[in-house]
């Protein structure tokens, strides 16, 4: 039996011990098939001494056999190759080594175009993408490509390698030519820290040891390089976020129910108060367990056992944070995403999607553009996203997720997407826009100092005493397809029978609330907002509050579920579907005969666009109003809102 040991290039023993606070770097690489990445990763396991004797030897004695003239430290990575071809990785293979000062997780991510998901995979929990250009070929689609994937994953810090300068006599031109066209590049890119270093992997120019024969460069070695790149700071340790990976139950002499996962930002502290989502419950944590023994805090991204001082109904899924820092909840989510499948992803595509520890299930809303990434081109009428295809997606939950913007946390910001039938990962997703309340954080203007305070009656206090769950039901349609009619009538049926309901027409707001607002696209979705956020305030309080809008667009509608669903209040969307011949028979106000003259402009069903619901709880075609009512009160009863 062979016994392997690392050896050095001069035939030492073993490397020195690892220090046990070295810091932990982990690296994307990506380069296409001929720039030399196996032989670099080759060169870096060699030099730092992670090479077995046996390894180093079969190596030596291939080489030869192929008649090389060198040692061709690239077939150290043969066995990498392996174990893909065999399906024991998901196309990433993973390398593990160290320095006396740092220790090292190398994610080998092929680079060929159709091997985009594979990058994107590795690149994810990465601190540093290191990109590799060929100095003969320069700058080439692939190095974009890689290059927009590194930002687009949020890898903090980029090194690009201009390799095999061995070819191009060690020209300094060569390499500030590349760098230049790189930096063009690169400044459309969310980059904030690149380096560039002109190397040889063959021979090890600038890979461990400075080159002599590049002197003009007076940067440092790779290795020097990422043995000092500073990533402390990357990390979040502000937003506390720990999602629950499992629930131990008690057992005799232990501090009660455990709840173990990996904690995904900010530093959690024994004796911290913190609150659970979605449940809200609060309690302090009373220990803090790891699998060496308990801590007085933990940080990302260890893996720990939490206990709390309460014994409050926490689930796998749910996630602890701090009471007044919580994520955003939200079933709407807009996201960067990677399409990983064969099978094209089109609007309507339901899926499983899958946030920290949570399962949900979820439906392409749309499909917002696809980047081209050589040119970064957005392609706004793409239709669907291919195999390798990175677009940006609006995504609806089943349920709502605890989320956070991917810049800001690259664990509750992101999520993966699973086919229902095969159970194959068909796609990764970076949240790039939060939306709550019905408006995306980036279009709220509301200042930072004014913050949500709750009342000492909660809602199910409230509730109980009513003796009836609050909610809103939406009655949308053509103008004069007769939704005031239902929501007057359904208003009279439900208060008559002693329960607490209230119309909110669209005129009658327009008065007031709403009286500053036109009928322009703008104003119709900001008359829809704040309709929506009275309607959420009725219901919270007890109220079913009867909304009667045309609020004829689908993105709008959306919106104001979504932010009755971040309250997890019941929405129910009511489509008044009424031919437009038949709401112009009836035209109450003249409206429509004013539009047909061209006397007023922006009518719906005339010159402004009607988009139906997609899936509305009820849709009302013909019949009387009673019958409309009918089919609500139904529903409500199903829901639980009324008895």
């Amino acid at each position: 039996m062979t016994t392997s040991k690392p050896i050095d290039t001069n035939g030492h023993p073993e490397p020195p011990a690892i220090e046990r606070r070295a810091s932990t770097l982990r690296i994307a690489t990506a380069g296409s098939v001929d720039d030399g990445k196996s032989t670099l990763i080759g060169r870096l396991l060699f030099d730092s001494k992670q090479v077995f004797a046996d390894q180093l030897e079969h190596v030596e004695e291939t080489s030869r056999r192929r008649g090389d003239e060198y040692v061709d430290l690239a077939l150290l990575t043969d066995g990498l190759r392996a174990e893909r071809e065999q399906g024991i990785t998901i196309d990433v293979a993973y390398r593990y080594f160290a320095t006396p000062r740092r220790r090292f997780i190398l994610a080998d991510t092929p680079g060929h175009v159709r091997y985009t998901r594979n990058m994107v995979t590795g690149a994810s929990t990465a601190d540093l993408a290191l990109i590799l250009i060929d100095a003969r070929k320069g700058v080439s689609e692939q190095t974009k490509r890689h290059a927009f994937v590194a930002s687009l994953v949020g890898v903090p810090h980029l090194t690009v390698c201009v390799n095999k300068m061995d070819l191009v006599d060690f020209s300094e031109d060569v390499f500030e030519n590349i760098r230049e066209e790189f930096e063009d590049f690169a400044a459309r890119l969310e980059l904030t820290d690149v380096e560039f270093i002109p190397i040889s992997a063959l021979d090890g120019d600038n890979v461990v040891e400075r080159s002599q024969r590049m002197k003009w460069y007076d940067g440092a070695p790779l290795l020097y390089h990422l043995e000092h790149v500073h990533v402390a700071s990357d990390r979040n340790l502000v937003d506390v976020r720990f999602p629950v990976q499992w629930v131990i139950r008690p057992t005799e002499g232990d501090g009660g129910r455990g709840y173990a996962g990996q904690i995904a930002a900010g530093i959690l502290r024994k004796g911290d108060d913190v609150l659970v989502v979605p449940s809200g419950d609060t309690s302090r944590i009373a220990s803090i367990e790891s699998p060496t023994g308990d801590l007085d805090e933990a940080v990302p991204p260890m893996s720990v056992v939490v206990r709390l001082q309460d014994e409050l109904d926490v689930s796998r899924g749910d996630m602890l944070c701090r009471p007044g820092n919580r994520p955003h909840r939200s079933r709407q989510l807009e996201a960067m995403v990677c399409w990983m499948s064969d099978e094209p992803v089109t609007v309507g595509k339901r899926l499983m999607l899958k946030h920290t520890t949570r399962w949900v299930t979820a439906t392409v809303d749309d499909i917002r553009y696809r980047v081209d990434v050589e040119t970064l081109h957005r392609d706004t009428k793409a239709t669907s996203l291919q195999l390798n295809d990175i677009g940006r997606l609006k995504i609806r939950t089943s349920s709502p997720l605890a989320v956070d913007d991917y810049r800001r946390n690259r664990t509750t910001g992101s999520f993966i997407l699973v086919d229902e039938a095969t159970n194959d990962t068909v796609g990764a997703g970076m949240i790039t826009e939060l939306i709550t309340n019905g408006t995306s954080t980036e279009q709220s203007d509301r200042s930072p100092n004014v913050t949500w305070h709750e009342g000492g009656l909660t809602r199910e206090e409230r509730w109980r005493t009513l003796g009836q769950k609050g909610a809103t039901v939406w009655l949308t349609g053509l103008p004069a397809s007769g939704k005031s009619t239902i929501a007057s009538a359904l208003e009279q049926h439900l208060v008559s029978r002693g329960r607490l309901a209230y119309r909110l027409d669209g005129d009658n707001l327009r008065h007031g609330l709403n009286g500053n607002l036109g009928f322009s696209a703008e104003d119709r979705a900001e008359n829809v907002r704040r309709t929506a956020h009275v309607a959420r305030l009725f219901a919270d309080a007890g109220t079913i509050a009867i909304a009667s809008l045309v609020s004829p667009y689908v993105s709008d509608r959306s919106a104001a579920r979504a932010s009755h669903d971040e309250l997890e209040l019941d929405f129910v969307e009511v489509f008044v579907d009424t031919p437009l011949e038949e709401c112009e028979r009836r035209d109450p106000k003249g409206l429509y005969a004013k539009a047909r003259r061209g006397e007023i402009s922006g009518m719906t069903g005339i010159d402004d666009p009607y988009e139906p619901p997609e899936a509305p709880e009820i849709v009302v075609r013909g019949g009387s109003a009673e019958e409309a009512v009918e089919a609500i009160v139904t529903r409500l009863q199903e829901l639980g809102i009324i008895e």
